[in-house]
């Protein structure tokens, strides 16, 4: 089995800060450029840094927000972890990736105590209708370039349509060479495709006259996800001044388990 990164060292130059080293494989490539890396499998990467620094029992990741500040280099690149807001049940952590000089990805993330709270637990996102197993493979997503994209398997529903609809996406990649990767880090690390299962100016990078790309990914969680399928029913949406916005109800095959959001930047596309 390949994997997506490649660990080099880990190094703790501070008591309460990890700096990791990884060099990305070419499973990791984006879409958009094939000298970048997707946003995707990085993510699933700085999920991964931020649930092992310093874990403590009874709490786990809730929400992860992530900025992109520029195009993710397709080479070695740093995670700096560390905790900017300690607490025994609610605490803030920053990673923070870095490559040829510059921060390429800032990710926060809440990780809040768990307890038992069945006895009030109740959901308004309805499960989805169909099981993966149950929907044809869908190979149009395949029209986009890069290696992320041709690493993954993707069925969908008969009306998903440009501007809304529902897929299934799965891997087999490992999301570091030698290492178990957890369902937490499994699954997010393909919720950026959200942007790209149901855009309303259609699939295949070659034929767009717009592009699209996202500038930040939130992902909250109501639980924590579990399995090797990750259900995507998105939104896509256009304003009329360049900006838009894509909204996901995120499902794995035991229901739905969050949301996500990406804004976008909405541009023509350079010649």
């Amino acid at each position: 089995m390949t994997a997506y990164y490649k660990f080099i060292k880990r190094e703790q130059p501070e008591d309460d800060v990890s700096v990791a080293y990884y060099q990305p494989t070419k499973h990791a490539q984006g879409a958009w450029n094939e000298h970048e890396q997707h946003m995707a499998p990085a993510t699933g990467l700085l999920t991964a840094e931020i649930n092992n620094f310093a874990p403590q029992a009874n709490t786990r990741i809730a929400r992860i927000s992530l900025d992109i500040l520029g195009l993710i280099p397709l080479d070695d690149f740093t995670i700096t972890t560390r905790c900017i807001r300690p607490g025994k049940t609610i605490e803030l952590i920053e990673a923070v990736m870095s490559s040829r000089g510059r921060d390429a990805i800032i990710a926060r993330a809440w990780r809040l105590i768990t307890q038992d709270t069945s006895e009030i637990a109740g959901l308004e996102d309805q499960p989805a209708k169909y099981k993966p197993e149950e929907l044809p493979v869908w190979e149009d997503m395949k029209g986009w370039p890069g290696g992320f994209i041709e690493s993954v398997r993707l069925v969908a529903t008969e009306d998903r349509r440009p501007g809304r609809g529902m897929v299934w996406i799965t891997n087999d990649i490992d999301m570091v060479e030698g290492e178990l990767t957890d369902d937490l880090v499994h699954l997010l690390g393909m919720v950026d495709t959200a942007n790209g299962v149901v855009p309303r100016l259609g699939l295949g990078l070659s034929k767009l006259e717009w592009m699209f790309p996202n500038t930040d990914l939130q992902i909250h969680m109501h639980r924590a996800p579990k399995g090797r399928w990750l259900g995507i029913e998105a939104v896509q949406q256009y304003g009329d001044d360049g900006i838009g916005l894509t909204s996901a109800v995120l499902h794995d095959v035991y229901g739905p388990f969050g949301r996500s959001e990406q804004i976008l930047t909405i541009r023509p596309m350079p010649r």
